[in-house]
């Protein structure tokens, strides 16, 4: 918690210390100056860090290949997506009914065929982490070279967001443990062996978590007790070394500038155009109450509860438009957390593929269309890689009643756009049912390589490893990213 002390006057007379003039909380384990002064690899590091920022949309519960970015035309008619095809702008190439406004910008994306996370179960940390042996997020991994707060603006480099983030007070119910905020904080916020200070900064739209990061005291009062602590520091200056005292003059510096901006504004949606709101919003594509308790589907056969769909939400846009915010704002890696893509239907705890696309499918093709045109008509699609995945994708073949489908590792969906990889393009291809990749697979081994060598220069670090954490560094140097992105 950002905060700063504000002794009081009872005589007319301060008696203040030194360390009364700025004290600062912990936000993550660490203090304003803490961060801005410790002696990190990020300090060192900024000749291999490019200048990227991630954004890894999460697809939480496994989404189905055949209804999303592989469709199957010539087979049996359980084997097509039960909502239709529709054709891309790239020729050959068909996307799933519900995804019309992706289709139109399929020469902006690449979409991998051949991707499978090979683990049919709701595992997310194989796709999270790309098995790396720390057990961390990439996410983590990321925040493990540039530090956990950006150089400049402060903003944590590693944020994670879900609907609450968007609408503070959001009441969600409680869905099984696999799609709970519990193992989202665990494993999507997850820093695995590595240091806390990588941990992803969960965004929950809790009241006191973003005041967290304002200024308490009254800008003038803070501004003179700043002033005074600068007159006090050219006193120290004199028994000090003046490398030193210069470096904690200018941290200082840091930290009275950032809290003055308010790094809070990059979380507030307030601040942004209401024309560029109203572009990316979905909450008008269904209702979510619907499908809450005591909507529409809450209840099925037996009066089951459909209990994974308590976190199904209409807030997607906002989540999307969130996350370029936190980008332009510095972050490096934001991952947006979308549940639950589990479509077995048949009275299991979700509805099948036909309601889940018409819903969820359909607010990520409005959301991510919007995102696409938003990053293009401000020049940041070269800066921001767009990743959207899941922990696995679905059987190819309906089994259950409203067209649901279990679980399958054997291929998993894996769109990727921006970033300056090369896009336009389809890469690898399935089997003739979708079942499994028929060309050169990639797993997430490789979406973590393509990744590092996207936010990292692996050139420079050939020439110097040390700029880096060892760890991170090997694992650049040895990772095998989807060759055809590069």
């Amino acid at each position: 918690m950002l905060t700063f002390t504000d002794e009081r006057f009872t005589d007319g007379r301060s008696s203040l210390g030194r360390r009364d003039f700025l004290r600062i909380g912990s936000l993550g384990g660490l203090s304003l100056p803490g961060f801005l002064a410790s002696p990190s690899h990020a300090a060192l590091s900024r000749d291999v860090i490019k200048k990227k920022s991630v954004v890894f949309l999460f697809l939480q519960g496994g989404p189905p290949q055949i209804e999303t970015f592989d469709p199957k035309l010539d087979v049996a008619s359980n084997n097509r997506s039960c909502t239709g095809e529709v054709q891309t702008k790239l020729p050959g190439v068909w996307f799933g009914g519900t995804l019309p406004q992706l289709a139109q910008r399929a020469d902006r994306v690449a979409v991998v065929r051949s991707f499978a996370t090979n683990d049919g179960s709701h595992n997310h940390l194989p796709i999270l982490t790309g098995r790396h042996p720390s057990g961390a997020a990439m996410s983590a991994l990321c925040a493990l070279g540039t530090g956990p707060f950006h150089h400049r603006t402060g903003i944590p480099m590693n944020s994670v967001i879900v609907p609450e983030a968007v609408e503070p007070g959001l009441q969600l119910g409680s869905p099984t443990a696999t799609f709970g905020l519990p193992r989202i904080r665990q494993q999507v916020a997850g820093a695995g062996s590595l240091s806390g200070d990588c941990k992803g900064f969960l965004l929950d739209g809790s009241s006191s978590q973003l005041s967290n990061f304002d200024l308490q005291i009254s800008r003038g009062r803070f501004t003179d007790r700043f002033e005074l602590l600068g007159k006090l520091d050219q006193l120290n200056r004199k028994m000090d070394r003046a490398g030193q005292a210069g470096s904690m003059s200018q941290m200082q510096r840091q930290s009275y500038d950032l809290l003055l901006r308010g790094v809070s504004d990059a979380f507030d949606l307030s601040k942004e155009d209401p024309k560029t709101i109203s572009r990316y919003d979905t909450s008008h594509l269904f209702r979510m109450a619907d499908y809450h308790e005591g909507g529409k589907y809450f209840l099925h056969k037996g009066k089951k509860k459909l209990v994974d769909q308590a976190r199904w939400t209409n807030l997607l846009g906002k989540e999307m438009l969130l996350a370029r915010r936190l980008c332009e704002a510095g972050c490096g890696f934001v991952t947006v957390v979308d549940s639950s893509w589990d479509f077995h239907g048949s009275g299991a705890n979700n509805p099948g593929t036909l309601v889940g696309m018409q819903t969820l499918g359909a607010q990520m093709d409005h959301a991510v269309s919007a995102f696409l045109d938003d990053v293009a008509a401000r020049g940041l699609s070269d800066d921001i890689l767009l990743v959207i995945t899941g922990e696995m994708g679905r059987s190819p073949i309906k089994k259950n009643r409203d067209a649901g489908t279990d679980h399958h590792g054997h291929l998993t969906p894996l769109l990727l756009a921006g970033g300056g990889l090369k896009m336009g393009q389809v890469i690898g291809h399935s089997d003739r049912t979708g079942s499994r990749p028929a060309s050169e697979p990639y797993g997430p081994e490789n979406l973590l390589a393509t990744i590092l060598h996207t936010v990292f220069d692996p050139n420079q670090i050939r020439i110097s490893p040390e700029l880096l954490p060892p760890e991170l560094s090997r694992t650049i140097l040895e990772g095998k990213p989807i060759k055809e992105l590069f």
